[in-house]
């Protein structure tokens, strides 16, 4: 039976939408939008961005379109292996989303079309880099117009990273809150004074957000119209310049030396790791999940298997680290994200369903639990039978997870500021809680230490 369904994000844009038959994924676009996607196909525009690898490609297909009486034209586009979000990010990846979005409409200009729309959210990450996957953005640029898309982009973009930037890194999960970016009235106030100092903040944030509180957005449109082209390709590289000289540098014991300060001995590392390696390599997974993947490295070892790996920490520093050894090796199948996995991404926007819970993006072929589960379970008090459902849900088929016993130095730092609780956290607790929900396929003692990893496989 044929099942056709219109994803539940994408209902915004009259110009069309993205709608999926039997798993397949593809994009309709509606007779209103037919003049401006001729432009982007006959200009040019689509083949330039697509070999610099700023758009996601797509094919023009006979496939039945979801609903006709609108209908001209469906494409199937690329299918992204991982959706995530502008709040999962670290700073240089919102910054480098920021640059392309601008890149991408400087170059529209110089054929005549425009960015309608500069939402993070029309941004992924693909091969390492970040791409627009919204093909029906565009629209025919008509002189003297100005860009449509300025409030929006300073909102998703400039605000937050001039937030992190001056003031706390967190301050990206803002975005969160406000789907639509953060508000321009409300970075201003956040914002030290001292911004008020660099003209690009000052213009496009604080008296930015000064016009909006004195006029509506229609007066403050109305005193724009008339930029000329070459105004508003300036306009564009303000913003550029601007983000450019947004920097954010880590601080803590966390960033880059996290496993100098564990209790690993190399050749206990060195034994993780092989073990990561071979049981991904056997298993042959599409999509792995890293929980608690920190700065990556045993993520590399299942993406070395050539799965597709999506490595998750609590800590902004080890994943702007993880980002920086993606984008300095040039990896296409490593994507580090910000997750608290006590507090995950929830579903968020329109009837809560614009955007995907952490949950709903799963389950996947493997996850791994590399030494996360001691903090789960003593430092959140979650019991293991939790646990063992929490990560049942998410694992498709197999379990990657290191059990961490209290005799583990790492784990009575965790004791040592409260009482222990935790009377089955033991190494036969763990495993009667965890057989409930997997079957334990391989059990190895980390050389040189007292953990022991444990490869299972869901019931």
């Amino acid at each position: 039976m044929r099942k056709t369904g219109q994803l539940s994000a994408s209902f915004r844009d009259p110009g069309g939408f993205l709608f999926s038959d039997n798993g397949i994924l593809y994009r309709q676009i509606n007779r209103a939008y037919s003049k401006d996607y001729a432009r982007l196909m006959d200009s040019g525009l689509y083949d330039k961005l697509v070999k610099a690898s700023l758009l996601i490609p797509h094919v023009e297909t006979d496939q039945l379109p979801a609903t006709s009486d609108a209908a001209f034209k469906v494409i199937q586009p690329e299918r992204v292996p991982f959706i995530s979000y502008p709040y999962e990010w670290s700073f240089s990846q919102l910054k480098d989303a920021a640059l392309a979005t601008l890149s991408i409409q400087k170059r529209a200009l110089k054929l005549d079309m425009s960015l309608k729309d500069a939402s993070a959210y029309n941004i992924q990450f693909v091969r390492g880099k970040a791409i627009l996957i919204d093909t029906l953005s565009f629209e025919i640029y008509k002189e003297g117009q100005p860009w449509v898309a300025y409030k929006q982009f300073c909102q998703h973009f400039l605000a937050p990273l001039a937030l992190m930037s001056y003031r706390d890194v967190r301050l990206s999960q803002l975005l969160r809150v406000y789907i639509d970016g953060v508000p321009l009235d409300l970075a201003s106030e956040l914002l030290p004074v001292k911004t008020k100092f660099n003209f690009g903040l000052l213009t496009h944030i604080h008296i930015h957000a000064g016009a909006q509180k004195r006029y509506s957005d229609k007066v403050v449109k109305l005193q724009t119209s008339g930029m000329s082209k070459q105004a508003l390709t300036g306009l564009i590289e303000s913003l550029e310049n601007t983000i450019k000289k947004l920097t954010w540098k880590p601080a803590g014991t966390e960033w880059g030396d996290y496993y100098e300060n564990t209790n690993y001995t190399d050749s206990a590392f060195e034994h993780k790791r092989r073990l990561v390696n071979e049981w991904a390599l056997e298993k042959k997974p599409a999509l792995v999940w890293d929980l608690g993947g920190n700065t990556g490295v045993f993520s590399r070892e299942t993406a070395a298997s050539g799965a597709f790996t999506v490595s998750f920490d609590i800590d902004p520093a080890a994943v702007e680290q993880n980002y920086r050894t993606v984008k300095s090796k040039k990896e296409q199948n490593v994507l580090p994200l910000v997750l608290d996995l006590t507090n995950p991404s929830p579903s968020l926007g329109w009837d809560n369903k614009e955007r995907d819970s952490f949950d709903a993006r799963g389950p996947v072929d493997m996850a791994l639990a590399l030494a996360v589960i001691h903090h789960l379970a003593i430092s959140n008090n979650v019991p293991l039978p939790q646990l063992a459902d929490f990560f049942a849900s998410h694992c498709r088929r197999w379990l990657v997870i290191e059990f961490v016993p209290k005799s583990d130095s790492q784990v009575q730092k965790l004791l040592g500021s409260r009482e222990d609780i935790f009377p089955n956290y033991t190494r036969e607790g763990f495993e009667t809680a965890f057989s409930s929900r997997f079957i334990l396929n391989k059990t190895e003692p980390v050389r040189d230490s007292e953990r022991t990893l444990y490869l299972m496989e869901a019931r």
